[in-house]
């Protein structure tokens, strides 16, 4: 049966449904007699009879009767699988690994590039993945993750693609009781800081904002006093309300509301900001991954 060309089963089934070699042949679209051939040949290969030659038409024997059967359930089977792998290749069915830094994941870009996409791609299933940046590049170069939301990412792989999605400002978290919490400007320049301690997220987890935080307080000449150094933005907050310091923050970290803490605009810090990236292999070809990066842009351009 594995060698029986997918071809002759469909003239068996044409055949047999018309009952007639003719209207069969004009159904194929082919001459009669090479029709007749192709039966012939199917029946020599299997080593049976399917048809009796009736003066008018083609009746099915038994052995035709059950080969019809298969053949129509062989049929059905490869067209399913086509349509399968053709959804695959077009993104509509498949498995996505997506990985994300912890500041990354709380843009509200993040959870609303993954909400709307499986909405709209329902037969993508996805699997999260939270890291540091320098762990997320490792694994998107071992082919380990499809795509990753980063922020400033220090050493990035030549095999891996950083495609900008949007830039944030800064802003400074400053534990509710400090004195410039308390002033009703909705903004506090980087050198009335500069005495302040810092809380900072420790760099192996954020090497790129770490590294220009620092350069940018140097920039403006004072060192920064850093006092803490988190695993983590939210325990970084967490800090701020328990007034171990103060802390620098992409803008979007506004939507996180903690007790104890109020947020300011940060002025005076040129080049210090908040990109929001897109990584992904340059050699991918899913089609659900593919669809996603189109998804996503689409909706940060928005």
């Amino acid at each position: 049966m594995a060698s029986i060309d997918l071809r002759l089963l469909r003239y068996f089934v044409a055949v047999a449904e018309e009952g007639l070699l003719t209207k069969a042949a004009v159904r194929l679209g082919i001459q009669q007699p090479p029709l007749s051939q192709q039966i012939r040949q199917l029946e020599t290969e299997l080593g049976v009879t399917l048809f009796r030659r009736l003066p008018k038409g083609m009746a099915l024997t038994d052995c035709g009767q059950a080969f019809l059967t298969q053949a129509y359930d062989i049929l059905d089977k490869v067209a399913e699988s086509i349509d399968v792998v053709r959804r695959v290749a077009e993104g509509k069915t498949g498995h996505l690994t997506v990985g994300f830094t912890e500041s990354a994941s709380l843009h509200p870009l993040v959870p609303k590039a993954l909400r709307v996409f499986r909405r709209n791609e329902p037969g993508v299933t996805f699997h999260a993945d939270e890291r540091g940046s320098e762990a997320l590049m490792k694994a998107l170069e071992a082919r380990k993750l499809d795509a990753a939301f980063v922020r400033a990412v220090p050493d990035v792989p030549d095999c891996v693609e950083l495609e900008r999605l949007l830039t944030e400002p800064m802003v400074a978290a400053l534990p509710s009781g400090h004195a410039l919490a308390r002033t009703p400007r909705a903004a506090v320049g980087l050198l009335e800081l500069a005495g302040e301690s810092l809380v900072l997220t420790h760099r192996p987890g954020g090497p790129g904002f770490y590294d220009a935080i620092i350069l940018t307080c140097r920039s403006a000449g004072f060192a920064p006093r850093i006092a803490i150094e988190t695993r983590s933005n939210l325990i970084t907050l967490g800090m701020v309300a328990a007034e171990m310091g103060i802390a620098l923050m992409p803008a979007s970290m506004r939507h996180v509301r903690m007790e104890g803490v109020r947020y300011k605009t940060l002025t005076g810090a040129p080049g210090l900001a908040a990109p929001l990236y897109l990584a992904y292999h340059r050699d991918a070809d899913s089609g659900a991954l593919s669809r996603f990066i189109a998804h996503t842009r689409q909706l940060s351009q928005a």
